[in-house]
């Protein structure tokens, strides 16, 4: 077993990785917590024992869950319960169940405890760590949503035993993304250990960044996800987080290299490692130029013009300033568009 630290002072808290992990759980709750709210999806078989009087609160499958109209149902069927603000959440899922539960948990009774007990690769490397929460609108991507650390993060790798392939590899496209943040050799080390390294990467990220100041060193954890939150807005592509971070992962490269801030060899090292995952490194044909564009312009990093992350001769930074035309060059060359 191998347990990390987020470091934030007082809200400091525990990540712990490897197999059978959620054995764990009944040493995280909150002292003084009498009820746990589980909250989870349809075909997440993947029990777990607080020790609590506990409940579960199941959402709609897959992105349906992040919509307010989940936030409302959750905190009404709480409140029905007699869930109170020293009880705690415990969401049981990938990174959509973390979002919206932690999401919840940040607004019910003004902020009620949260653990995530995260049972995909996506999640355990990232979207369970870090207190962002949120959910869509049909304008975006986590476009509401809070900042709330939760108490707790349990990593168990034998809840990937039966993930299945694609949601592993969607999984994988979020661990590329740390290969070009410095995390090295994640191909050669154990489950467990690459696991940890992403999760080490990004506690680090958020100790020193927690709230995303847009330019700051969590902002560079959005590497490849400005293509990838437009995919995904967009509707039509059937891409899962990971796959759409993979293709943005490549797009980001090209762009850099347009730009002049790397070179062609630096982007098949991209394309390289995507595909290495079996992951796609082009854009699903078909897709909208202007639509992409416009999405993208809406990103989070964005205030008033088109902004990346991008690699560069010092690494990976924050890029703002870019061009439209540069970007729809890019996209043109990138896949086949309508």
């Amino acid at each position: 077993m191998i347990t990390l630290h987020v470091d934030l002072g007082s809200r400091s808290y525990p990540v712990v990785v490897g197999a059978g992990a959620r054995d764990q759980l009944k040493a995280l709750v909150p002292l003084g917590a009498v009820r746990a709210a589980v909250v989870t999806q349809p075909g997440i078989d993947f029990d777990v024992d607080t020790g609590l009087v506990q409940r579960s609160f199941p959402v709609a499958p897959g992105e349906e869950a992040k919509r307010l109209t989940t936030i409302e149902d959750l905190c009404r069927s709480w409140a029905n319960w007699g869930l109170t603000r020293a009880d705690v959440v415990v969401a049981v899922g990938g990174g959509v169940v973390t979002d919206a539960a932690g999401f919840a948990a940040a607004v019910y009774h003004r902020g009620v405890a949260v653990i995530h007990v995260a049972t995909t690769l996506l999640g355990m490397v990232d979207a369970a760590i870090g207190g962002k929460t949120g959910v869509n609108l049909p304008e975006g991507k986590n476009l509401v949503g809070a900042f709330w650390q939760p108490t707790a993060v349990v990593c168990d790798t034998d809840a990937l035993a039966t993930l299945p392939p694609r949601e592993y590899r969607s999984g994988q496209g979020e661990m590329a993304k740390y290969a070009f943040l410095g995390v090295a050799d994640l191909d050669r080390l154990a489950l467990d250990e690459a696991i940890a390294a992403c999760v080490a990467a990004k506690a680090a990220a958020v100790g020193a960044d927690e709230r995303d100041a847009g330019t700051g060193r969590r902002a560079l954890l959005n590497y490849g996800h400005t293509l990838a939150h437009a995919l995904e807005t967009a509707g039509r592509y059937d891409l899962r987080h990971g796959e759409a971070v993979a293709i943005g992962l490549v797009f980001a490269a090209r762009l850099a290299q347009r730009l002049g801030r790397i070179d062609s060899g630096r982007v098949d090292e991209h394309r390289a490692l995507v595909a290495g995952y079996q992951l796609a490194t082009e854009i699903p044909a078909g897709f909208d130029v202007d639509e992409l564009v416009a999405l993208m312009a809406r990103d989070k990093k964005a205030v008033e013009d088109l902004t990346f992350v991008l690699d560069g001769p010092v690494g990976v930074e924050v890029v703002s300033g870019i061009d439209a035309d540069d970007v729809r060059a890019v996209l043109n060359e990138h896949g086949s568009p309508m």
